[in-house]
């Protein structure tokens, strides 16, 4: 049973406070985070990305709990992002050794003598232990730029012992320079700007740099523990980037008390939690489901950058594992931003924004940004589909921040604009995927829907100089737009622009009526795709097919025909229900086709959704429930979550610690 225990909320101030801190206990929701993730690594080379790596407060860089291969004591890595697609700066970078007598006797067996690890949302601690000695580590994010590890040495025999004590680490082969300043050590690297520093808050006795500029060590003041007597120590490792400054951030950690800061991160997380678990749909309200809320929140957190380079907002990965994922995507964005509204309306806001800042004169926003272009480019070949005014209306929901509406109307509104002034090419009303560079593969990427059989047989045409459509009208994209008409309604009678609240309910009335006459065969009972004329369906079923139910843009006779096939076992109601494409499809192949059968969370979501929405509710339920156990790992403490599963097996496929997956978790948790 976990215990029940109370939170003494600090202040943000008393972080950057030396004083005594309060005594903090946890309640239980910080429990369900426990372990959730399994942090174990030892990585075998700088590119090992084997296991997965803990951060917070937006930090470019991330760690690892040494695992029994690992002979140091300090935590794993970090992992850093600061530089090109994710590398591993070290094994261990700040480790404690512990020797006594004038031979230097170990006081630590590091491989036999680790006996606990626990992980959090808020901190990673473990503990070695010996009939002489018991160390306990502790690792919490001080900020974006910074880590704190405390490390306390315990005398638990029955006679003194003298303590030689020191602090050590290196660096792999990957353009970093490792140099002394005073008591500090100093880390360059040559492939990027960020600069780190290692600092003890202990007295130095002797700082050294070894091995050609990549090794240091940092010996303390020896000291003598009586039995039961203990000291800490605590080390801060900073990566910071050139726009921030390392004087006001070193002034920070000067003022920092360690478990201040950690019982702040407690709390922090402790209030998060308590408000998302607190949203849950009274379906989905036992352990199981708050365990999987706590790890859905985590891996947000551990996607989650601030802003540096040309990112100028805070946001999150899609996923800090995969190397090609270390951006910012649009349609991501949007459900991300979603995910995030639930408990943290801040960055849920800066994640739009941060999109929102690569938008065009026409309206067009960039499909994929990076913080170094020098790394990858910018996308600017295509857009996403537009879920953004979806995601800024959630937003409202939580905090009913009318200035933020009133910032983004103006932005949604153009970008709106802009697929029918650019994406419609026959100027029926009815838009199309395309790209700005005439190019058919963009087009598909624009879906974000890649390979999805519907487009095989696509072609490119020209609407004018910057702007090309697909030859064929989408469901999909056509009920997005008619969804977001009507969230445009919502938010403009926020803003009181009557005019506008009138012009969009035209709209949507008119597009509604396309929806459901163009798209949707009555001998099939699906929503397909059409030729531009709109009197060819492009057949295959799937995913697409539900998203005019998520749009409420159906007719209850139409739903009940949808909700029928979502339910058949040999078509989506699979082991890990409502995948990409039906299973009895020829081309269903989802170990080897992207979008050709997976189960995407996002698309399992627009069907539970659109259910709901008709009144379908113990089928929702259901399938929820289904996805949820079906799903390799998703309730089990320590798997990561994936990008999508096979929804036969339920393995988990490709990217691991997926931030849509995760967002889409909570989604299908809260909404009812």
């Amino acid at each position: 049973m976990k215990k029940l225990i109370t939170i003494a909320l600090l202040s943000v101030s008393l972080i950057a406070c030396k004083q005594e801190p309060k005594e903090i206990l946890l309640n239980t929701n910080l429990e369900f985070s426990k372990n959730s993730l399994d942090y174990r690594i030892t990585p075998k080379d700088s590119l090992d990305k084997s296991g997965l790596m803990f951060s917070d407060q937006g930090a470019w860089f991330a760690y690892g709990l040494t695992d029994s291969t690992n002979s140091d004591t300090g935590f794993s890595g970090p992992f850093l992002m600061t530089q090109q697609n994710g590398i591993w700066s070290s094994l261990s970078l700040s480790r404690l050794l512990l020797s006594s007598g004038i031979h230097n006797d170990n006081l630590i067996n590091r491989t036999t003598d680790l006996i606990q690890q626990e992980s959090y949302s808020s901190h990673l601690e473990q503990v070695f232990k010996n009939d002489r000695i018991e160390l306990k580590q502790q690792l919490v994010f001080l900020s974006g730029h910074t880590a704190l590890q405390k490390m306390t040495v315990t005398n638990v025999s029955d006679k003194s012992i003298q303590v030689n004590a020191s602090i050590q680490g290196g660096v792999h082969d990957i353009g970093i320079v490792v140099s002394q300043e005073d008591d500090i050590i100093k880390l360059t690297s040559s492939k990027s700007d960020a600069i780190g520093y290692i600092q003890a808050s202990n007295k130095i006795e002797r700082i050294y740099v070894l091995d050609n500029n990549t090794f240091y060590g940092m010996a303390l003041e020896v000291f003598s523990l009586e039995p039961n007597e203990s000291k800490e120590i605590v080390v801060s490792q900073t990566f910071i980037f050139s726009e921030y400054s390392w004087e006001v951030e070193k002034e920070v950690i000067a003022n920092a008390n360690f478990d201040s800061v950690l019982n702040h991160r407690k709390s922090e997380k402790e209030i998060q939690l308590a408000k998302v678990i607190k949203q849950l749909n009274p379906s989905f309200h036992d352990s199981l489901a708050k365990n999987i809320v706590a790890k859905s929140m985590l891996t947000l957190q551990n996607n989650w950058r601030i802003p540096t380079g040309e990112i100028k907002k805070q946001g999150l990965f899609p996923s800090y594992h995969y190397k090609w994922f270390h951006g910012f995507w649009a349609w991501d964005s949007w459900k991300h931003a979603v995910g995030l509204s639930y408990y943290n309306t801040t960055i849920a806001k800066d994640q739009m924004r941060l999109m929102f800042d690569f938008q065009k004169e026409d309206g067009f926003i960039t499909d994929c940004v990076f913080r170094d272009t020098t790394i990858e480019k910018h996308n600017e070949r295509d857009t996403k589909p537009p879920l953004a005014a979806w995601a800024v209306a959630k937003i409202y929901e939580q905090d009913s921040d009318v200035e933020f509406v009133k910032e983004l109307y103006p932005k949604l509104v153009k970008y709106h604009n802009f697929w029918y002034a650019k994406r419609d090419h026959d100027q029926d009303g009815l838009c199309e995927y395309g790209s700005t560079d005439g190019s058919l593969i963009a087009a598909k990427w624009e879906s974000g829907m890649d390979n999805a059989i519907r487009f095989d047989n696509s072609k490119i045409l020209k609407n004018s100089e910057d702007a090309y459509s697909i030859n064929q009208e989408s469901v999909d994209l056509n009920a997005y737009l008619y969804a977001e008409k009507l969230y445009l309604v919502t938010l403009a009678t926020v803003l009181g622009k009557e005019d506008d609240v009138k012009k969009f309910k035209f709209e949507a009335k008119i597009l509604k009526i396309k929806i459901q006459n163009q798209f949707y065969d009555e001998n099939d009972g699906w929503f397909y795709d059409t030729d531009l004329a709109g009197t060819t369906f492009i057949k295959g079923e799937g995913s697409e097919g539900w998203t005019a139910l998520w749009a409420n843009a159906a007719t209850q006779e139409q739903a009940e025909a949808v909700k029928d096939k979502m339910m058949n076992p040999k078509k989506f109601f699979t082991t890990v229900p409502f995948q990409t494409m039906s299973a009895d499809h020829e081309k269903f192949n989802p170990l080897k086709g992207y979008w050709r059968g997976p189960n995407w969370l996002d698309q399992a979501y627009f069907g539970v959704k659109g259910l709901r929405n008709y009144g379908f509710n113990t089928a929702a339920d259901k399938a929820t429930s289904q996805i949820l156990n079906g799903a390799e790992g998703l309730l089990e403490k320590g798997p990561s979550i994936r990008e999508n599963y096979h929804p036969i097996t339920g393995k988990g496929l490709n990217a691991e610690n997926f931030s849509w997956s995760a967002a889409h978790i909570l989604m299908l948790l809260i909404e009812e």
